[in-house]
């Protein structure tokens, strides 16, 4: 099994004895960091917070609570492989594409669609350098 050596919970403070509570029944350092207000502002708090020595950071939200030891096992092993990783499910539901004025341009092709899921997996590094992008624009 891959360690995990830290987690930081991104939450507001009025939530962190729950969290409190839980660690200590596992091995891990655990640390918070303030939610920003929207998800990516949140994902860099907490990314601000990580030990500079992680090789992977995993965001997982609290949308998708039931995820399996499995597939976190299985998302790490692929993000250690490739940089990053992230799980999801081939789309059940029939796309459409619109324009400007929401008439249907085409229906896209759902074998090559997936919905994405959490956790996703990245080397901090290359997280941090996708922010540095963003916030230059």
């Amino acid at each position: 099994m891959i360690e995990v050596k830290e987690i930081i919970v991104v939450c507001d403070p009025s939530y962190r004895d729950i969290f409190k509570d839980a660690v200590e029944k596992i091995n891990v350092d655990l640390k918070f960091a303030l939610p920003g207000n929207e998800r990516q502002h949140s994902v860099y708090s907490g990314l601000q917070a990580i030990d500079l020595n992680s090789e992977l950071v995993c965001i997982h939200d609290s949308a998708r609570p039931l995820v399996s030891s499995a597939e976190v096992e299985k998302v790490l092993r692929d993000g250690l492989i490739n940089g990053a990783a992230v799980l999801g499910v081939p789309v059940k539901a029939t796309i459409k594409e619109a324009d400007g004025e929401s008439f249907v341009v085409r229906t896209l092709d759902r074998k090559t669609l997936w919905e994405m899921q959490t956790p996703q997996v990245v080397e901090p590094n290359l997280l941090r350098k996708g922010f540095e992008l963003v916030n230059r624009y």
